[in-house]
């Protein structure tokens, strides 16, 4: 293989490597559902399509179904580990899809109704939630859990699965820091016979 050849396949490389990180992190990325924590509106195995450019210029919405890192994901910064984030390859760092449910401001709480059915207050109202699975089937708030009522700080986010029941997410791990945030998903594209457009809207 003479040189030229090699600087070629060098510079191949190097462009598709710059173009993926792009991509991936100014624009759009590909997500596959692993759990059942929003059924029913995503089921596992489901692959999703994930926006990335409007967290730019924009906040999340209640109502929205976005992709993060936890709190308890720690994000190190050594040179290998943000070039797996930024590419996709080798990244092990976990991340959570769930709903945005209370923003910056607003106060939050679950409340545990005498029917057996649970309620989301947003400063002291119910939340109109056509999306969610069930809800008579939450866990039960215990003392360790983050039920509330609390009021968010600037940048924070409470964040809930649509299948209540079954759903690690802000009841567990608290509230969301706005850095956090990955993308906001946008289509479900496969399978096709699921195929579904995220509108943006508030509830």
């Amino acid at each position: 293989m003479n040189k030229a050849v090699i600087k070629e396949t060098i510079d191949t490389i190097i462009f598709v490597i710059v173009a993926l990180i792009i991509i991936r992190f100014f624009i759009c990325e590909v997500r596959w559902i692993p759990s059942a924590s929003m059924h029913p509106t995503l089921i596992e195995g489901d692959r999703v399509f994930i926006e990335r450019f409007s967290r730019f210029y924009s906040s999340p919405n209640r109502g929205d179904i976005m992709v993060f890192y936890p709190p308890e994901t720690r994000l190190k910064k050594d040179p290998l580990s943000i070039f797996a984030r930024l590419t996709g390859l080798f990244c092990n760092d976990t991340a959570f899809i769930k709903r945005v449910i209370a923003l910056p401001g607003e106060k939050f709480e679950v409340r545990q109704n005498q029917d057996g059915s649970t309620d989301i207050l947003i400063n002291d109202k119910p939340l109109n939630e056509p999306y969610i699975m069930d809800k008579f089937e939450y866990q039960p708030c215990t003392e360790t859990m983050f039920c509330g009522p609390l009021v968010l700080k600037e940048d924070e986010y409470f964040m809930l699965g649509d299948n209540r029941g079954h759903s690690a997410d802000s009841r567990y791990w608290g509230i969301l820091k706005k850095d956090r945030f990955i993308g906001r998903a946008k289509i479900l594209f496969w399978p096709f016979t699921r195929f579904k457009y995220f509108e943006k809207k508030t509830y």
